[in-house]
């Protein structure tokens, strides 16, 4: 029901995050509707419907291509704005991802509790920096995980995180090609899911179907001292990361 005349969007940095917006585009230029803004990290895809009148303006605290730096030289619906401006909760008084109507976010792990690491790879060595994922999944009114039910031949969907990068209290749906899982909080999105036709489980189910292809894999240990503080947009921590 978001995908309606005025909405705001974000995708996240993951490959298939990234394919979501031609489908989006399409839907959008079908039901002739336009979009309010678009934020976050900026790609050519979105100077695309910026340029077709799609969208209304880019909100763009980062650029993940050329196209999208170019953009910003030259369109002055392609505003620039700061980190605070993005996503601080406590240096700007109405951060951009409060306005979000939905995000579609990537993931390394998400278990059981819907906690969310982009942090490690699940031998808990660091992969990057976790950008906005934990800001949006906070401040849209959905928040979608995509991502492939195996990578690599492990699962994705596991008992607990080697890492919690987004609380599960922030994250609405995940979204595997094995099927959809929805948090239990969001009732009225479960329901208006049920008879859609897609094909809705719980995350139990979903870890029990990635473990008949890779089996329960052995998880290493994170018993070395720590190396890196994982904090919340409050400054709270949220986890820590281990050497071996």
């Amino acid at each position: 029901g978001l995908l309606k005349e005025g909405f705001s969007m974000q995708t996240g940095a993951g490959g298939t995050s990234h394919a979501d917006v031609a489908d989006i585009r399409r839907i959008m230029v079908e039901r002739g509707i336009h979009a309010r803004f678009a934020s976050g990290g900026i790609t050519a895809q979105y100077v695309e419907m910026l340029e077709a009148g799609l969208v209304g303006s880019l909100q763009d605290v980062q650029d993940f291509d050329l196209d999208a730096v170019a953009s910003l030289s030259r369109n002055s619906k392609h505003e620039a704005i700061t980190a605070a401006q993005y996503g601080s909760p406590d240096y700007h008084p109405a951060p951009v991802v409060d306005g979000l109507d939905f995000v579609v976010l990537g993931a390394t792990e998400i278990d059981l509790d819907i906690n969310v690491n982009v942090t490690t790879d699940s031998e808990g060595r660091i992969i990057g920096g976790s950008g906005g994922h934990a800001d949006t999944a906070h401040g849209a009114k959905v928040s979608v995980v995509v991502t492939n039910l195996v990578k690599a031949r492990l699962p994705i969907v596991m008992e607990k995180v080697t890492c919690v990068t987004t609380p599960g209290i922030d994250v609405d749906v995940l979204v595997t090609e094995r099927g959809i899982a929805v948090h239990p909080r969001r009732t009225e999105l479960l329901e208006r899911l049920r008879g859609s036709g897609l094909n809705i489980l719980t995350m139990q189910e979903l870890m029990e179907r990635a473990h008949t292809i890779t089996g329960i894999p052995v998880r290493p240990a994170q018993t070395g001292r720590i190396v890196a503080l994982v904090r919340y947009r409050d400054g709270s921590i949220l986890d820590v990361v281990r050497v071996k």
